[in-house]
């Protein structure tokens, strides 16, 4: 039986972009991404705010890391991810996402993060957001071999 699995999420980062490499110098990016939904509760309606893990690789890990920070908005669309690891004897575990594509929005206004707001170096900034996707600019194009690197 055929499956799939794929995810698209609008969000907002709630920390900066790690970004580290492995000793084959790949790039591995991380984020934490707040998505809102609005639900009604009582007759109100509320937001509820759902966090999510995402990990980039390659190309599209590092431009992450050089456009985008703690607050950006950005759309990404990827894959879910079973992560379980033993933490003080204990056995955790938890569901995240493989970011293969991203577009990010807003405009850029310098230091080099993207704010939101026009600025002159608005076309350096859509010209790195156009859709980038790690099997356009990396070798890292197997996705059953993701490395497992700890942060």
């Amino acid at each position: 039986m055929a499956s799939f699995n794929r995810v698209v999420l609008l969000g907002n980062l709630t920390r900066d972009v790690e970004l580290k490499y492995t000793q084959n110098q790949v790039a591995i990016g991380k984020i934490g991404l707040a998505v809102n939904d609005r639900v009604k509760k009582n007759n109100e309606w509320v937001d509820e705010v759902t966090f999510v893990d995402i990990t980039f690789f390659g190309r599209t890990a590092e431009v992450a890391s050089e456009y985008l920070s703690k607050g950006s908005q950005v759309l990404i669309e990827g894959r879910l991810k079973y992560e379980s690891w033993e933490s003080d004897g204990q056995k955790r575990s938890k569901l995240a996402v493989i970011g293969e594509r991203m577009q990010m929005l807003g405009s850029r206004t310098g230091g080099g993060k993207p704010h939101s707001g026009a600025h002159a170096d608005a076309n350096e900034y859509e010209s790195a957001s156009s859709a980038v996707s790690d099997s356009d600019h990396s070798d890292h194009n197997d996705r059953s071999e993701v490395p497992d690197v700890p942060f």
